[in-house]
């Protein structure tokens, strides 16, 4: 993230702005109090603000200015997870709380709909002040958070004096603060005593902590503050408050979403039933709830959710959340402790049903999902020596009980239609995953997780969160192979972009490298393989990978195939903390795979340097450092070649790493000595030989006459393959210049085509395309139709063909479909085909 100034970015360039001021005060928990409504496509309600001053983030720049240190520096000053309470929270634990509290239970009460009011301020046109910690010329502090697309309707700050017994928890008469003959400063430090009592109360005793903050969030407004929003933030005032420290600490926005707005979608379900999803789009969750985007504003959160009775609401949250009912409505409520950026959160809203196993009774796994809180991994810290440099958190990392747990509870949703086609591929795999996942990285470090079959119109074929896996119905498609892959991916993601996420959005690679390596990794335990035939599967990844990376990078600009964009000043921010993140708005970036392809190469480059059992024990060394943490390029290569300080003797140093891998485009050089090896590989030697024998046949077959062609196929004896050797052939197939008709129709039926997983029936339609293969137009369209997110690319090659037929097919399913698609899908085949 390069230093930016204060002025707004340009709209119109495809960099994204991150305009929250994280330097001066950051936003330390949400609560949300949300309602559904699918008539209008509305998510309304209020979303309350529980505000700390960055005094560490102040520290940094005063000390170190923008430049990056060899290990990220931890973003808050709070005790260790092993640490007793304090005495304040000692005081609240014995005086506030009688009981142990089950969050699970609470789901705050309704917010009255202001749909009605007009706060907007409009009136107010000073602009977005930096961070003012000694202001002199009598301008106010404007808090700035990240905001698009949302009706802002009222900003009130929240009288946390009000709330019932809450005068115990700092040890004083709140009634004083209430009292006209005190003054504004008294009022406003009884504020901030009771919110740093709040946001002392950590790690054990995080129960008492989400209480209060549920309570406080409760509380009447004391004062309206003024605000205004531009195209990409939120800007808040209150009138003579020149300094961040002075600023209202807690505040209550009452806003409603857009039905247009990025961050969700509304559409149907493959049942044809309404359902709504964030949708990971590249502006996060700014058009679902004003917040702070940058990563470093790590924050925990609880939410209220109101949504049509009988549907479901799916969450990030640690609790397994059961619906109360009022009326033709219903109240989900989850939780986080762990500290997240905003857009980790994620929700969805629709009619799935359980995918359950058939003719049984629920496993243990899923029956213990309903009581699996962070709850069971709290007061036994101190059992283990793990040393945390996270905030304070109910940390698995630190139970002996979740160390062991290798498969953690999960379940599965289906839209009603694909229930019987999700329990029969994807049911089976996820048990097997996680633990194989275990066997690999160790401790989960989330306590459950859910697996959502997501719309046809889902933009890529799966996303992680916390807590919940969106992935797309296209995993579902031939056997497992696809779907384990798949998930093997996005549960990878539970270790690194989730519990180790980048600190530059632009270093992808951190986590979509990552899981693509890991992805090999747990799928080859999940199947039980042999080392040696992992070895070899991996080799033909690799090669598969190879290929796909060569080609995308023929056909992408340069500037898109850098890993480190921003190069030495990767990290660097502005002094309020307002970054941007180059290109992420270019819609047609997130169609590429080259963070994904090179942070492979590198991974697997690495790993050839030490070997891959000390490579993977490193992983998990390198887990227990950094989970809870926010990460860059040079804290995993560092910490690499303190482990492995003899490749220094060798010619490998991070400036070396750099300048080969991170910070150049093309292919990198090491990269090419490795195909030959590849090429030699024996499933890969096997792919060879059988498009030899299509090639024969093909060439027989258009030189021969009708008996000469049946005799020709009596007489091959054709291999059954793998599916990634699928893939591999008709890959190399797409390399000769033409096939016959019957040839075509021969490679269909013997390896069935239409019934394999949608890698290789992509690449079957790219054949389909090459050679006006018109009899299987039909099948075309309904792969179009049914893979949205993998048929982009097949648009491309029906218009360069220039073919009538083809650019009428194309027309005809963009016409179809625009509606529905994911607008960054709509926008690049638009480009592609108007």
């Amino acid at each position: 993230m390069n230093e930016i100034t204060e002025s707004a970015p340009d709209p119109n360039k495809d960099d994204l702005p991150l305009m929250a001021n994280v330097g001066s005060i950051l936003v330390r928990h949400y609560v949300l109090d949300l309602t559904v409504n699918f008539d209008r496509k509305v998510i309304s309600g209020t979303i309350v603000l529980y505000l700390e001053i960055n005094k560490t983030y102040g520290k940094i720049y005063d000390s170190v200015g923008t430049g990056c240190c060899p290990y990220s520096q931890a973003l808050f000053e709070t005790e260790q997870p092993g640490s007793s309470c304090n005495s304040t929270a000692s005081i609240a634990a014995s005086a506030s709380v009688d009981k142990i509290y089950n969050l699970s239970k609470h789901s705050g009460g309704r917010v009255t709909n202001v749909n009605n009011c007009n706060h907007s301020n409009t009136e107010w046109t000073s602009g977005i002040s930096g961070r003012r910690e000694h202001c002199s010329n009598g301008d106010d502090f404007v808090l700035v958070l990240d905001c698009c697309d949302l009706v802002v309707n009222k900003v009130e700050e929240v009288n946390v004096t009000a709330t019932p017994g809450i005068e115990r928890l700092i040890g004083i008469d709140t009634s004083m603060s209430k009292n006209k003959i005190y003054s504004q400063r008294l009022q406003n430090d009884v504020q901030s005593r009771i919110l740093d009592a709040i946001l002392g109360l950590g790690g054990e005793c995080w129960q008492e902590q989400h209480c209060f903050y549920l309570e406080c969030s409760k509380a009447p407004g004391c004062g309206e503050l003024q605000f205004q929003t531009d195209r990409w933030s939120l800007q808040i005032k209150k009138l003579g408050i020149q300094t961040p420290k002075d600023f209202p600490r807690v505040l209550r926005i009452y806003y409603e979403t857009k039905p247009e707005g990025g961050s969700v979608r509304w559409t149907k379900d493959q049942s044809g039933r309404p359902c709504v999803y964030t949708s990971g789009s590249p502006i996060n969750n700014r058009a679902l709830f004003p917040c702070q985007e940058p990563p470093e504003a790590m924050a925990t959160w609880q939410a209220s959710v109101w949504a049509p009775k009988g549907s479901l609401v799916l969450m990030s949250g640690e609790n397994c959340a059961e619906p109360k009912y009022n009326g033709a409505l219903s109240n989900w409520f989850y939780y986080v402790t762990m500290h997240m950026p905003a857009s980790t959160f994620t929700i969805a809203v629709g009619y799935w049903v359980e995918v359950v196993a058939e003719c049984s009774f629920r496993s243990q796994t899923l029956n213990s999902s309903s009581s699996s809180s962070s709850s069971n991994y709290t007061n036994k810290s101190s059992d283990s020596l793990l040393f945390c440099g996270h905030p304070a958190y109910p940390c698995r990392f630190q139970n002996f009980i979740a160390q062991a747990q290798n498969c953690i509870p999960y379940r599965v949703f289906a839209p009603e239609c694909l229930k019987v086609r999700s329990q029969e591929v994807l049911l089976p795999l996820v048990a097997q995953c996680l633990s194989a996942a275990h066997c690999v990285l160790g401790t989960h470090p989330f306590s459950r997780v859910d697996v959502l079959i997501v719309p046809a119109s889902f933009s890529s074929l799966g996303m992680a969160s916390p807590h919940i896996i969106f992935l797309s119905q296209s995993v579902l498609s031939g056997k497992q192979n696809l779907c384990g892959i798949r998930l093997c991916h996005e549960i990878a993601h539970a270790w690194f972009g989730l519990a180790i996420g980048a600190r530059d959005w632009t270093e992808e690679w951190i986590s979509e490298g990552f899981a693509t390596y890991l992805e090999d990794v747990f799928w080859a335990n999940a199947q039980k393989l042999s080392e040696e035939a992992a070895k070899e599967q991996q080799q033909l990844k690799s090669l598969l990978r190879w290929r796909r990376l060569r080609d995308e990078i023929l056909n992408s600009e340069e500037e898109l195939q850098v890993l480190r964009p921003n190069k030495q000043n990767t990290g660097a921010v502005s002094d309020s903390g307002s970054t941007i993140v180059k290109h992420g708005l270019n819609a047609g970036k997130s169609f590429m795979q080259v963070h994904y392809l090179k942070g492979y190469f590198v991974l697997h480059y690495l790993e050839n340097r030490v070997g891959q059992k000390a490579f993977l024990k490193f992983f998990r060394l390198f887990v227990e450092r950094f989970h809870g943490q926010l990460i860059l390029s040079q804290d995993f290569l560092h910490m690499f070649m303190e482990n492995f300080s003899e490749l220094r003797s060798q010619g490998l140093s991070m400036e070396v790493i750099f300048e080969n891998w991170l910070d150049v485009a093309g292919i990198p050089k090491p990269l090419l000595d490795e195909t030959l090896k590849w090429t030699e590989n024996r499933l890969v030697c096997e792919v060879q030989s059988e498009v030899t024998k299509w090639i024969k046949i093909n060439k027989k077959d258009r030189k021969g006459s009708c008996k000469r062609k049946r005799s020709q196929k009596d007489e091959v004896t054709f291999k059954e393959l793998l599916p990634d050797q699928l893939v591999l052939l008709l890959e190399l197939l797409l390399e000769v210049k033409s096939f016959s008709f019957r040839t075509l129709q021969l490679l269909q039926k013997h390896y069935c085509l239409r019934e394999q997983d949608a890698e290789v029936r992509h690449r079957w339609y790219e054949l389909v395309i090459k050679h006006k293969h018109t009899v299987a137009y039909r099948d075309l369209i309904n792969f179009l139709e049914q893979h949205q997110a993998m048929g982009v690319y097949l648009y491309g090659e029906l218009m360069v063909n220039e073919d009538a037929k083809q650019q009428h097919l194309v027309h005809r399913c963009f016409t179809k479909l625009q509606e529905e698609m994911d607008p960054s899908l709509q926008k690049v085949i638009a480009e592609m085909i108007l």
